[in-house]
């Protein structure tokens, strides 16, 4: 991978809306496949998805991720620190994990 995405916005005034939605289906794909093996990545911003120059993404840094498991999900408590506090997720601003979450 070249670059990341925070690179590739501010180095391209020329993207295209075609770039747009080919990067959102791209990390919405990924964000389904890691949610479905139960995975938080927790520190998700442009600088930790990288990028090709075919435009293609991957999602990367799955230090501070956590796996939430099914039996008692009340019962498990996370910090909340997150290394990059703007990016924060607002389920993540708790002190434990609910099922509650934003979409954008």
């Amino acid at each position: 991978m070249e670059s990341d995405l925070h690179q590739v916005i501010k180095a391209n005034d020329d993207l295209t809306p075609e770039h747009h939605q080919f990067f959102l289906y791209q990390l919405l794909r990924g964000l389904k496949y890691i949610h479905t093996a139960n995975v938080f990545h927790r520190d998700l911003k442009p600088k930790n998805i990288l990028a090709n120059a075919d435009c293609k993404l991957k999602i990367c840094d799955f230090g501070l991720a956590r796996v939430s498991f099914n039996d008692a999900p009340s019962a498990i408590f996370w910090t909340d620190y997150v290394a990059t506090r703007w990016y924060r997720a607002p389920e993540l601003c708790g002190s434990f994990f609910s099922k509650v979450c934003c979409l954008i």
